[in-house]
């Protein structure tokens, strides 16, 4: 996605704004969030140590993400997605990911 974003070593920055959307699986249920380390939060999803809608509905697949350059801009686009419709949200999966895998090997 942004290769810009790696270390000399390769792996993304830890900590860098960023918006995901998490997934149940291919055209499940969608959940947008936004955090300032996205290995981190990904990885608490993962392991449901986030209490709320991911961890109830067992969305844990990470579908799509995008870092923006300050927190502001971050918590902004996460407003904007979550203001979409659903289909909007699938086409920018989609656009991306569209077998719908989960990135978070990228990740690491």
């Amino acid at each position: 996605m942004a290769s810009h974003l790696r270390g000399n070593d390769g792996r993304f920055m830890e900590k860098h704004p960023a918006v995901y959307i998490l997934t149940s699986g291919y055209n499940g249920t969608l959940y947008i969030g936004v955090t300032s380390n996205l290995v981190q939060r990904i990885w608490q999803h993962k392991n449901d140590l986030v209490e709320g809608f991911a961890e109830k509905y067992a969305v844990h697949s990470l579908a799509y993400y995008e870092f923006h350059e300050q927190m502001l801009l971050a918590i902004q686009r996460e407003k904007q997605l979550k203001k979409w419709n659903r289909q909007w949200k699938i086409n920018l999966i989609e656009k991306t990911n569209p077998t719908w895998k989960d990135l978070w090997e990228e990740l690491l």
